[in-house]
């Protein structure tokens, strides 16, 4: 960072860096701190019981819940139940969200759902009025099966990246939400657009073959390795496991997953990129983030066939609008370059000689880039030169501030720090080198105020 500043005449303020990045590591650690109550016991000795592989709709009654408190999140309540149809979030897989529903038709929803030594928890923003009555316990189905999709793709999706690009592969993490799922794995190179053609074909090939849910609950590690089921590196298992399997895709998973693959009905990659030194990841939609996703792609092609006069080749269009972009801003630089020559005649004849320095305040019809051109050029042919040239582009206030190396050494003189005073002006700021500096605001009408007041600095 600091290179690149250098590069364009600035520098980096690292004091003031640490100052601001300590400033966020309170905000970030007094907005997790949480404060958490105590249990309030309703039924002892209650064994929870999940029923959510089954259904999604439970009678249940509350054993115990509690308060927490966080700056994040504000009040919530965490709830247990004698028995819940909610997922709690595990496995890279979210939690469910739903809702509580009492004898007397008063809805209290679930706004999440976790695990917390071994206990189900359910998130609520409010306690229900009447705790020991039974209350009816619904899932998001909507939510409920657009994860599952999502969850059941990235089972084929691995499958599809060990098929394809060797059983190297293996699962380093995953995120599967209602919306997207995120699969990160071992892969030494970027994939090519072919190997990602060729996953995606993969997988929905499982889909159009609509493969059933095979699923076992139960049993014996050993057994469920020695069928063929996949275990991930690092997740820890119990004695007894679950195994889902998709035709030829087995692994060991806890996550809810679709009855059919059909019903995922497509499979879509959005991005494939590197996380870490040999880590790679996926991000990916399925079902109706796919509908949405070629809607608004179809949509937006039409819009832009339309701006480029319904062309028959859209992506040549562009390519030469692009094409001739850049040639006009070569043309335009050039001009501008002109400019600045042509200005610093002038401008030199405007030079005042303030107790030995040349001094120039003023406001130039020029860019950021023309202005350091302009400066610099007049930096080599006058020594002692001190000059603010300010400019309005397109409604924000611009600064530029040079000064000799030599006149910044004698007499202590900082173009960034000046700048930075100035700054306050035009409602902005800026920083650089004790010889070139810059600062922007969102106020030119400070801009005169901003020319007056540098004089200040030399008298």
């Amino acid at each position: 960072t600091a290179l690149i500043l250098n590069e364009k005449g600035l520098t980096l303020d690292e004091e003031g860096f640490k100052a601001e990045l300590q400033k966020q590591k309170d905000r970030s650690r007094a907005a997790s701190e949480v404060s958490t109550d105590d249990w309030t016991v309703i039924t002892e000795d209650s064994q929870e019981e999940f029923v959510g592989y089954d259904s999604l709709t439970e009678h249940v009654n509350i054993t115990r819940y509690r308060k927490v408190v966080s700056k994040k999140d504000g009040e919530l309540f965490q709830l247990v139940f004698d028995k819940t149809p909610f997922y709690p979030e595990g496995g890279g897989q979210v939690g469910d969200k739903g809702y509580l529903e009492d004898e007397h038709g008063d809805v209290v929803y679930v706004l999440d759902t976790k695990k917390e030594n071994n206990v189900i928890i359910h998130f609520a923003k409010n306690l229900p009025k009447h705790l020991k009555e039974t209350f009816k316990a619904v899932v998001d189905e909507k939510q409920r099966f657009r994860t599952a999709c999502n969850h059941t793709a990235t089972h084929l999706l691995h499958q599809a990246l060990r098929e394809i690009l060797g059983n190297h592969v293996e699962q380093k993490g995953s995120a599967v939400h209602s919306k997207y799922l995120r699969f990160d794995f071992s892969h030494f190179a970027k994939m090519t657009p072919e190997q990602l053609r060729d996953v995606e074909n993969f997988v929905n090939a499982r889909i159009d073959g609509k493969l059933p849910l095979e699923e076992q609950r139960n049993v014996p590690m050993e057994e469920a390795l020695a069928g063929g089921a996949m275990a991930l590196f690092g997740e820890k298992y119990g004695d007894s496991v679950r195994t889902i399997r998709f035709g030829q895709s087995m692994e060991l998973c806890g996550g809810t997953h679709v009855q059919n693959t059909s019903d995922i009905w497509h499979f879509k990659i959005r991005s494939e990129s590197a996380i870490a030194a040999g880590i790679r990841r996926i991000e990916a939609i399925t079902n109706d983030a796919v509908k949405d996703f070629y809607f608004d792609n179809n949509r937006a092609l039409f819009e832009i066939k339309d701006l480029l006069n319904n062309t028959k080749n859209p992506v040549k269009a562009v390519s030469d609008l692009q094409q001739e972009n850049v040639n006009l801003k070569k043309q335009i630089d050039g001009l501008l370059k002109e400019k600045s020559k042509g200005l610093k005649g002038s401008l030199i004849n405007e030079l005042e000689d303030l107790n030995g320095v040349l001094f120039l305040s003023k406001k130039v019809d020029l860019d950021a880039n023309g202005i350091k051109d302009l400066a610099f050029e007049m930096g080599k042919e006058h020594k002692n030169l001190f000059v603010l040239f300010a400019a309005n582009n397109n409604g924000k206030a611009l600064l530029s501030c040079y000064i000799s190396k030599e006149l910044a050494t004698e007499k202590q003189l900082d173009a960034g720090k000046i700048v930075r005073e100035l700054g306050k002006y035009i409602q902005g700021g800026g920083g650089g080198q004790p010889f070139f500096a810059t600062a922007g605001g969102k106020n030119p009408d400070g801009i005169d105020q901003a020319l007056e007041a540098v004089r200040d600095y030399i008298t």
